[in-house]
């Protein structure tokens, strides 16, 4: 899956894509390096180190730190600035909490952690963009580039929303992109509204009386109850979701007892899943719902069972115009037969939705995957690797968003 550091494989239109491929070989070089170096959410001490060198080199106006603990933000103003236009563009920097089986020579060099998901390629592309924008500023406004900690789990967004980002760096719309092995390098998707959804985390305790399992008839079994429960809780979105709209209930995990102890029937059991929305209404629904009926079977067999909601991530929601606009640009790149425009949204989810609730903007997708989109490694797998041939497409794409948003008048060039 990994192109050579030495040559472009796939190809783009425009000045942008031209003028990053001159320079492979460096993206690559920072793209392994950080692989090698993976760091979890709010870590990203060596990251975010590297980051900002990288920014200094490429001669960025200002390097600002610190900004949701580990985040990191380059300014970088154009040949004009009439209007006071401003874009965010967003990478996300984290690694995860997973052992790498790779061989090859940047492998993680670091045990349990590893960069499964691709934001070393993330950091690596706006790190590109980074270097074509200062070096070219053919744009009136000013591109602010966000590198952002703690997407996996740790909502790096929401911190450096708290921590003042979109007051100190006002973009008008904010863009990000994720690699995606399920479509072939030199494609890009997007959708005009959902892209990922909600992930809600759900703790479901069961009550019951313990005792011994030879004398059943004198307990309150809480795992015969949790067994109900588990049965029960998918009929929600079978019987209440309607089949146009999406939802996803999936109790993961289960803790009861002791498993040294075959003969004891334990007072407490304990369920973990998740729910995974687009519509809030539905979220409200499927939350309601999990209350009503995890209390009424636990009721029927005369325990409790307490429901502990806990809403993580919400929604990417794309907004139209920007996913229109979003769309326009890759067509200038790749070509209109090479983007998807209906792409269809993930039950996974993505902390950039944040962004996109207080900023209009879009999230897309670019291929990464074998040439035929099937076979590469999926995200979150231990042998999973970011293509660097993709480099500087995805780095063309963040540098064209900023040149389109806000073009130089006649007058300006």
């Amino acid at each position: 899956m990994n192109g050579s550091a030495s040559a472009v494989a796939y190809r783009a239109n425009g000045r942008a894509f031209a003028h990053i491929a001159q320079f492979l070989p460096e993206l690559t070089a920072l793209r392994r390096d950080l692989h090698a170096h993976p760091e979890l959410g709010f870590e990203e001490i060596y990251t975010s180190g590297r980051v900002t060198q990288a920014l200094k080199l490429c001669g960025v106006d200002e390097v600002h730190t610190g900004i949701g603990k580990t985040g990191v933000v380059a300014v970088i103003k154009g040949r004009a600035d009439t209007r006071g236009k401003m874009i965010g563009l967003r990478a996300d920097m984290d690694a995860l909490p997973m052992a790498e089986s790779n061989d090859f020579a940047w492998k993680s060099s670091k045990s349990g952690l590893m960069h499964g998901c691709g934001h070393d390629g993330h950091t690596a592309m706006l790190v590109g963009a980074a270097r074509y924008l200062a070096e070219t500023r053919n744009f009136d406004g000013t591109a602010v580039l966000i590198f952002q900690p703690g997407e996996e789990g740790y909502a790096g967004a929401k911190a450096m929303i708290q921590d003042g980002l979109f007051e100190r760096f006002p973009a008008q719309a904010v863009f990000a992109m994720h690699n995606w092995p399920g479509m072939r390098p030199g494609t890009v998707g997007i959708n005009p509204g959902p892209m990922m959804a909600s992930a809600d985390r759900i703790t479901i305790e069961v009550t019951g009386r313990g005792g011994h399992g030879a004398h059943a008839y004198q307990t309150i079994d809480p795992v015969l109850v949790s067994a109900h429960i588990i049965t029960a809780v998918q009929s929600i979105v079978s019987r209440n979701v309607r089949p146009i709209d999406s939802a996803v209930i999936s109790i993961c995990a289960m803790h009861a007892g002791d498993l040294g102890a075959m003969s004891v029937v334990p007072g407490k059991a304990t369920l973990v899943g998740t729910v995974r929305t687009f519509n809030p209404a539905v979220q409200e629904m499927v939350e309601r719902r999990l209350n009503e009926m995890c209390s009424a079977v636990a009721l029927g067999f005369g325990a409790t069972a307490t429901v502990h909601y806990e809403r993580i991530y919400p929604a990417t929601l794309n907004t139209s115009p920007e996913a229109l606009f979003a769309g326009d640009v890759a067509e200038s790149l790749v070509g209109p037969e090479h983007v998807v425009r209906d792409m269809e949204p993930s039950m996974g989810a993505e902390d950039f939705s944040f962004m996109l609730q207080v900023k209009p903007g879009a999230y897309f997708r670019i291929g990464q995957g074998a040439e035929n989109g099937v076979g590469s490694c999926y995200l979150h797998n231990s042998r999973y690797d970011f293509n660097d041939d993709i480099l500087p497409l995805g780095s063309a794409l963040h540098a064209s968003l900023a040149e389109q948003f806000m073009p130089l008048s006649t007058a300006s060039d």
